[in-house]
């Protein structure tokens, strides 16, 4: 297909200047990327990136060794052309001024008022470029008694509290406090970013002007503590860890199986209803103990364990099968092996293989 033949991407003829590193501020030019932006990375010469060395698992060569770039740098840096630049010369400095006045976004996460040393702080590059859009990506902000802190996405989930709310109570086996199993900061942090600055291209339609975008990992953190962070303003309660079932619904969590465990997510009366019926319990829906959700909340000390001597007697794929054709929400707890194997992520091509060349970064 020639190019005059391309649908032409969403973000097409949009130049993005990357000078971040690491998760948040990759993961955000990395959406823009694959919106079709032309996305510039910038790296440390003779180093790059710090996810380059962050592993193993490193990627493997065309004969299965190992080399020395880790995985973690691809995850968040694909579709980006990336060149190394030392921006503390002066020549450096001139360069990427240059690309900066030619650039409609540019994207860095230096700690607060770090690149003004080169230049390339937002006053100095709007007075040479006022179409530029520039996101400032930092841990705690610009201003406030922490805003020279750096931030690391395990730090914020421990500082706003997403660690309390994640794991099991204390009192039980392996109980504590625990990150998510992903940067979950981070990651919101760059899809927040990438909106923002979305938002902010509209407006450049109408004004002519770009804007500073201050995205904060602590802001963003507190934000997505969500229905979390509203019941404890609503009530002044301090929200607690309580493995996977869920504060505010019931039946809601995993369940052991015959040969594991599987996972129910019932929202409404309706669900349970139907979940009742097909277990063989009818009644369970009827007792004015369980009528509805906030009761089922109330007494589920009575009615998980009950639950349990029932679901104990299927496998998980008896379950998933019973329940699929009934609009009850079940499924298998894999682990992300199996996730990949999994026939609808493989019929929606959430992996694709591409062949990498000697030169690729």
């Amino acid at each position: 297909m020639s190019n005059s033949s391309r649908t032409p991407a969403a973000l097409d003829g949009i130049k993005v200047l990357d000078l971040s590193r690491v998760l948040a501020g990759p993961w955000c030019t990395q959406i823009l990327a694959d919106l079709g932006a032309d996305v510039v990375k910038i790296e440390r010469p003779g180093v790059g990136d710090d996810t380059r060395h962050w592993g193993p698992p490193f990627l493997k060569d065309g004969e299965g060794r190992d080399t020395d770039q880790a995985s973690y740098f691809t995850c968040c840096n694909r579709n980006k052309r990336s060149v190394t630049v030392d921006m503390a010369s002066p020549e450096g400095q001139a360069l990427l001024t240059q690309m900066a006045q030619e650039a409609d976004i540019l994207v860095e996460n230096f700690k607060t008022g770090g690149l003004k040393q080169y230049g390339l702080d937002y006053e100095s590059l709007r007075a040479i470029n006022p179409r530029l859009i520039y996101c400032s990506v930092t841990g705690f902000g610009h201003d406030g008694p922490h805003a020279q802190r750096a931030g690391y996405d395990l730090m914020i989930q421990a500082t706003t509290g997403m660690m309390s709310i994640t794991g099991r109570p204390d009192e039980e086996a392996g109980g504590g406090p625990l990150r998510v199993g992903v940067a979950l900061t981070d990651l919101f942090t760059g899809v927040y970013a990438s909106s923002a600055i979305l938002a902010a291209l509209n407006v450049r339609h109408s004004t002519g002007e770009g804007q500073h975008i201050d995205m904060a990992l602590l802001d963003v953190g507190m934000a997505i503590l969500a229905n979390q962070a509203s019941g404890f303003l609503n009530t002044g309660k301090v929200p607690q860890r309580q493995g996977n079932s869920h504060p505010s619904l019931a039946p809601y969590q995993d369940f052991r199986t015959s040969d594991g465990a599987m996972l129910l997510a019932i929202g409404n009366n309706g669900q349970f209803e139907r979940f009742c019926e097909a277990a063989g319990h009818t009644e369970w829906s009827q007792d004015p103990r369980f009528a509805t959700n906030p009761l089922r909340v109330r007494h589920r000390d009575l009615l998980i364990p009950m639950m349990e001597e029932v679901t104990r007697t299927r496998t998980t794929a008896q379950w998933i099968t019973l329940l699929e054709d009934k609009a009850v929400p079940c499924g298998p707890i894999n682990h992300i092996g199996q996730a990949f194997e999994d026939e609808q992520v493989k019929a929606r091509g959430l992996a694709v293989t591409l062949p990498r060349g000697a030169g690729d970064g």
